[in-house]
């Protein structure tokens, strides 16, 4: 029986290559994530890691990372003492340029049974996407308290 998935799929008006840095660069990713600010170098094999007010609270690995178009990483919650036991799941985004939009398509799967990671998630990431959507297209990020706590 295959695993649940988490698939969400957007159209950002943006390049490939600023949606790629919004993606990547440390200080962009503060402003729509919500305080959470992503570690790495972002070349294959090397860690990635989500920081929010100084304590780590996802770690990944990076598996894949083909500038501006695929990035995909694996994903461990830390900060809870019941995802820290469950596998690494995996979190693909593919940026595809569709006439004057960027389509950002984004898979999180591999999830055990029984996952907590996978509801965080489901909530987390409509929130963290559209937030990136929005500072994208208007300059401004959305504004949810605490929404990095509760999906991070």
């Amino acid at each position: 029986m295959r695993k649940p998935e988490f698939i969400y799929t957007t159209y950002i008006k943006t390049t490939p290559d600023k949606l790629w840095h919004a993606l990547t660069d440390r200080e962009f990713t503060l402003s729509y994530w919500f305080g959470c600010s992503l570690h790495s170098d972002w070349k294959v094999g090397s860690p990635m890691q989500m920081h929010k007010g100084g304590k780590v609270v996802n770690e990944c690995v990076i598996l894949e990372s083909d500038p501006p178009r695929r990035l995909v990483y694996s994903w461990l919650s830390v900060f809870d003492e019941e995802m820290i036991k469950e596998r690494p799941s995996r979190v693909t985004f593919v940026l595809e340029q569709e006439h004057s939009a960027v389509k950002l398509t984004v898979t999180h799967e591999g999830f055990a049974d029984g996952s907590k990671t996978l509801p965080s998630i489901s909530g987390g990431w409509p929130i963290v996407l559209s937030s990136l959507k929005s500072i994208l297209e208007t300059g401004k990020p959305l504004v949810f308290q605490e929404a990095c706590d509760a999906e991070a």
